[in-house]
């Protein structure tokens, strides 16, 4: 074990960090993302300092392989961008690069300072960054060139004591950002780690804090949830301390109200550990409105006079008000019912958003022109029975609108001879 020393203003040297080595930390060098070592290697080799941090490092002293590599850099973002040709720079009141390796992204952050505040978004050192951080699980900082860890915080004494310590303080840390109170929670349950009676307190007390929340922000957390690899663990947790209302309004409403529809609920998430994901269009919101769609969709429409449309549109209005306040996309809602509807045996066509009024005329015009003529197999025009016009359109062949084009004035020249 060494120790990272810092000079103060007297000139007197104090012990700052702890240094891990290798044998001490016990990080399998394999489980480290090759992309991330050279996107370190290339911001040191440019003298820039660098490390892994976050939760991949907290993961690979645990003994498990990452999902995601987040980096933090003394340069800047602008500096980031000029290294990597495949990088991009985003944000706007604290600005970071996402650099692209195939389907990868790894987000390169630059030291952040304490000088304005917990909320300042000027950039500064690591012994400022690591103060800006959540919990001290999370705020350990890896060199896979040297393979050494960093540890400002505890957080690898932390870590041993399967503790979640937050390093803001009580009084500001859920104030200053709502969605901690998540975070707090998913970590804990992903990792067995136990909360401190002060910290689920405190949750409790300021969990009414998350309804100004965007739910944008919403949004990526329950995705997070639904891909981590212990969602049942983490939804029940939230669900104890109060949160889970807060993400999923109307499921945690069924949950008191339904009998039966928690168990189920929470086995449909023990079920995704397991089975994983296919990379499939939907297949997460899926998962999230599976329960409340077998309790008022009609799959088959058998007992019914409605038309697959109306059934599917139903079931759509449906998992649209039941993921509130998330706002997914429009088309993975789509997705993630039509997949359901699969599942029962339904093929549902994908409906057209937001279509092109020009694409959508010639279409028209297009199934008119069709069907003028019969189709020998069925007797009607286009073989359809209908004449093949589709609804809405005209009985004739659509008109081509055409631009008209300007005279010149007297005694001015065409456009084309200026």
């Amino acid at each position: 074990m060494r120790f990272r020393y810092s000079a103060e203003e007297d000139g007197k040297p104090v012990k700052k960090a702890v240094v891990y080595t290798q044998d001490e930390h016990g990080i399998n060098f394999p489980d480290v993302a090759a992309e991330a070592v050279h996107i370190t290697e290339r911001l040191r080799a440019n003298g820039f300092e660098t490390y892994i941090v976050g939760g991949a490092v907290r993961d690979l002293i645990l003994g498990k392989k990452p999902k995601d590599f987040d980096i933090v850099s003394a340069a800047s973002p602008g500096r980031i961008k000029k290294i990597f040709r495949n990088a991009r720079i985003i944000g706007h009141r604290f600005r970071l690069v996402h650099v692209y390796f195939g389907p990868d992204t790894y987000e390169v952050s630059t030291f952040r300072s304490m000088k304005d505040g917990p909320t300042s978004n000027t950039f500064g050192t690591i012994e400022e960054d690591v103060l800006r951080r959540d919990f001290t699980v999370n705020a350990l900082f890896y060199d896979p060139l040297k393979q050494i860890v960093v540890d400002y915080v505890g957080g690898m004494k932390d870590i041993k004591a399967k503790k979640i310590r937050p390093i803001i303080p009580l009084a500001h840390i859920f104030t200053d950002d709502p969605v901690r109170m998540i975070r707090a929670v998913k970590y804990g349950a992903s990792t067995g780690f136990s909360l401190p009676f002060s910290l689920k307190w405190k949750i409790k007390r300021q969990c009414g804090l998350l309804e100004g929340v965007s739910p944008s922000r919403l949004t990526e957390e329950i995705f997070k949830i639904i891909h981590s690899s212990q969602a049942a663990a983490i939804v029940e947790s939230l669900d104890s301390l109060g949160l889970y209302r807060y993400l999923q309004p109307k499921a945690a409403e069924l949950f008191r109200t339904r009998p039966g529809f928690r168990d189920q609920y929470l086995r449909t998430m023990a079920s995704l550990n397991q089975q994983g994901f296919k990379n499939l269009p939907g297949e997460a919101l899926a998962a999230l409105i599976r329960d409340c769609l077998e309790e008022i969709a009609v799959w088959d429409g058998e007992g019914g006079d409605q038309t697959l449309s109306e059934r599917y549109k139903e079931a759509f209005a449906a998992a649209r008000q039941f993921v509130l306040p998330m706002n997914p996309p429009r088309m993975e809602l789509d997705h993630g019912v039509r997949l359901l509807f699969a599942e029962h045996g339904v093929t549902v066509k994908r409906p057209r958003f937001n279509e092109h009024p020009v694409r959508s005329r010639q279409r028209t015009a297009e199934a008119v022109e069709r069907g003028r003529g019969a189709d020998p197999a069925t007797g009607s025009p286009g073989g359809r029975q209908d004449g093949g016009i589709p609804e809405g359109a005209g009985s004739g062949e659509a008109p081509v609108k055409r631009r008209r084009r300007r005279r010149p004035a007297a005694g001015r020249p065409a456009t084309g001879d200026r």
